[in-house]
């Protein structure tokens, strides 16, 4: 049953630190890599990027420095942006076919003039690390996951880590993209460890947010909004977990990142919350490092432990 979250000393939230909580499941993941390698076997995650957007390639670096770190072999493919959609299609099919690769994900964006639904649904569902595949997304639904969305499963995870127990609770989520808003529901809503909560999902045509928002015990904000919540919107001890990443420019002229959640604000009526960075973001990267890990596991028929990381 939910056990609500009170505010820390001077009515202020404790912060979680999704640093932290990510470096100890990375440590966790150690022993799986290990035997995997034991077995005559290296994990390995291909990542595609078609894309001249600094953003994604500082995210495709950030991935692969995390698998260098645990022991996972990585492929980093760059497509010229201009190129055509079958020459990305054709880098995904080789990397399908590739006994090596266990993971493989398209950074998105992707170049216009691609589809990037048909890209997904070009990725060999074994090797669909991001579950995004409509197969993947299927089974999840169903309730039997074979690899769950990063940022949501890393926000389970969290929310696990810091004692935040989801049966019974009343969650709330802003946003209902295919990434995160969707499948969290879906995970908050499964007869499952993480799940067993009464779920609202919100979004730009919710009538009076901050009514919904009010009734969360926890509270994900992932409409892409800077700041859409502040505390006026928040349950007193709610647990708030911010998923946006946006930059804004201040009337200094200096831009600065935030989040989905007036930060300052939201502290002071929330009984913990995630900032922007170092919350959700680093979760999402420590799960991809799972899905990978497991995906090994799974294509290669060699049994490793997960237990300690989660389902």
């Amino acid at each position: 049953m939910f056990k609500p979250v009170h505010a820390g000393c001077l009515g202020m939230a404790d912060i979680i630190d999704g640093d932290s909580i990510a470096a100890e499941l990375r440590e966790d993941l150690t022993a799986a890599v290990e035997t995997l390698v034991d077995a005559g076997h290296r994990p390995t995650l291909a990542t595609v990027l078609m894309s001249p957007d600094p953003a994604s390639e500082t995210y495709i670096s950030m991935k692969q420095d995390d698998c260098e770190e645990l022991g996972i072999g990585t492929r980093d493919v760059r497509l010229d942006t201009d190129a055509p959609a079958e020459r990305l299609f054709e880098t995904i099919e080789q990397l399908n076919t590739d006994g090596a690769v266990d993971g493989l994900l398209v950074q998105s964006p992707v170049a216009d003039h691609v589809d990037y639904r048909e890209v997904i649904e070009r990725i060999d569902p074994m090797k669909d690390v991001d579950a995004f595949h409509p197969e993947n997304v299927g089974r999840l639904v169903a309730g039997y996951p074979r690899y769950k969305p990063c940022t949501p499963h890393g926000i389970q995870q969290m929310l696990a880590a810091t004692g935040v127990d989801t049966e019974g609770a009343d969650a709330v989520v802003v946003g209902r993209s295919r990434i995160v808003g969707r499948p969290m529901a879906n995970l908050f809503v499964q007869r499952a460890p993480g799940g067993n909560a009464t779920t609202t999902v919100c979004h730009s045509r919710t009538e009076d947010l901050a009514a919904k928002t009010r009734q969360a015990d926890i509270l994900v904000a992932a409409a892409g909004v800077p700041e859409l919540v502040d505390g006026s919107m928040i349950q007193e001890g709610a647990v708030v977990v911010d998923v946006g990443i946006n930059r804004v420019e201040r009337e200094n002229g200096e831009s600065e990142l935030v989040g989905d959640v007036a930060f300052e604000s939201a502290r002071e009526t929330a009984g913990a919350i995630t900032p922007v960075p170092g919350g959700v973001g680093p979760m999402t990267r420590a799960m991809l490092l799972y899905n990978t890990v497991k995906a090994a596991s799974l294509q290669r028929d060699i049994d490793v432990d997960l237990s300690a990381v989660g389902s």
